[in-house]
């Protein structure tokens, strides 16, 4: 088997297992997936979307965030962790988005990660969410699962991005990202992973190198 046919299958099964899979950070606006995005970085989403629930009342636009005081941001993301930064690159990338871009969040990976605190991780979440395009969104999830399923051999998210490009249908990439994070939440997880409930135990070399030394531990 191909690994594009093996891309295939993973996302025939995980599309029947997670049919209405979507993005787990809260947002209504372009530009708040892109801050969450941004706030998401070593920080949960779960606390994300607590943290921007109170964010996105007090400033509702692009304008709103370009002109506000970082000194305020700081304390309302200061849950995220890494506050400082967050706060500062997201008052710096609407200021960049007003004074570049005519106030319109740019559509491309190249131009998107000129922003302040836009990496390629959060470039690809907003082209896939925002704007349809073919994404690849390399979070943990999608790197230790990839990886573990023989797709990628590599771990930097770059690498990961452009392996899985090769070989994932462009139309589907987007939703099996999605995909990825709820089946590393519930199955393929970092630690205690539950190789004998999974759907793509078949079709994992992880689970296919375990197999094996169980196989030899028993001889």
């Amino acid at each position: 088997m191909t690994k594009k046919e093996k891309a295939v299958l993973v996302c025939d099964r995980l599309e029947e297992r997670y049919p209405d899979a979507v993005c787990s950070l809260t947002y209504t606006k372009p530009h708040e997936l892109m801050i969450a995005g941004r706030l998401s970085a070593q920080c949960t989403d779960e606390r994300v979307n607590i943290v921007t629930k109170t964010l996105f009342e007090k400033y509702t636009s692009i304008d709103d965030f370009a002109a506000a005081d970082v000194n305020d941001i700081m304390e309302i993301v200061r849950p995220c962790g890494l506050y400082k930064t967050k706060a500062e690159s997201i008052v710096g990338m609407c200021r960049m988005i007003n004074e570049r871009f005519g106030g319109q969040i740019p559509d491309t990976v190249e131009q998107l990660t000129t922003l302040p605190g836009i990496g390629r991780k959060t470039a690809n979440l907003i082209m896939g969410d925002v704007f349809g395009r073919p994404a690849v969104v390399t979070d943990t999830h999608c790197i230790r699962i990839t990886g573990r399923l023989g797709l990628t051999r590599n771990t930097e998210p770059a690498k990961v991005e452009a392996d899985l490009r090769r070989i994932l249908p462009p139309e589907r990439s987007s939703g099996l990202c999605h995909r990825l994070v709820l089946f590393g939440r519930e199955v393929c997880r970092a630690r205690g992973e539950k190789c004998a409930d999974c759907p793509l135990a078949d079709l994992c070399s992880y689970y296919g190198r375990k197999s094996k030394c169980k196989t030899k531990t028993k001889q």
